[in-house]
């Protein structure tokens, strides 16, 4: 008896190890973090691990599909409920000579972060900033700069055009949409 009391109380205490663990490590932003999330890119669901994903790009292939957390992060409110949510941009090689950047979302819920849908800025361009809009119009709406290159120009060319895209989010479907820079009318 004395044995079995001894190996269910060890039970209990590798169990309560392992549930205090995972309580620590989702407040310290390990699990039910942004960067261990999923998202949809190009209609593929992506489960990013510590801002990693790399899957088979065919069943049975030794190439892969690699997702990257890239960076320029932007903390705001998309959907006003009181939760700062996140915004950034995510990297994607799929096993070519390309670098497609995409901007994504995560809401930060109750139940932890929702992935949205990513929005394709281009191929091998060059990141500068992710910011709210300055147009007063503008409600939620973000501002991803990049370069890119000239229409014509080969892909070994550095991008050199300065672009932006200004994005909104919707939460009911977690797909971007594009806003105009100009916009005079009311975004909600």
């Amino acid at each position: 008896m004395t044995k079995r009391y001894i190996l269910g109380g060890l039970i209990v205490l590798v169990v309560a190890a392992l549930l205090l663990g995972r309580s620590y490590k989702q407040g310290a932003g390990t699990l039910g973090d942004y960067k261990n999330t999923e998202y949809v890119l190009e209609g593929e669901k992506v489960l990013l691990q510590n801002g990693l994903s790399e899957t088979p790009s065919v069943a049975g292939s030794a190439s892969n599909v690699v997702t990257r957390f890239f960076g320029n992060e932007l903390s705001i409110d998309l959907n006003d409920d009181g939760r700062e949510d996140k915004v950034f941009l995510l990297t994607q090689e799929r096993g070519g000579s390309g670098v497609f950047f995409y901007a994504v979302a995560a809401l930060n819920t109750e139940q932890g972060y929702v992935g949205s849908d990513g929005y394709l800025l281009g191929d091998r361009i060059a990141p500068q900033s992710t910011e709210m809009s300055k147009n007063p119009q503008h409600k939620n709406v973000i501002v991803v700069n990049y370069a890119e290159r000239m229409a014509g120009e080969p892909m070994t060319a550095e991008p050199s055009v300065g672009k932006s895209a200004y994005l909104k989010l919707d939460p009911a479907s977690m797909k971007w949409g594009v806003v105009e820079a100009d916009f005079e009318g009311e975004a909600r």
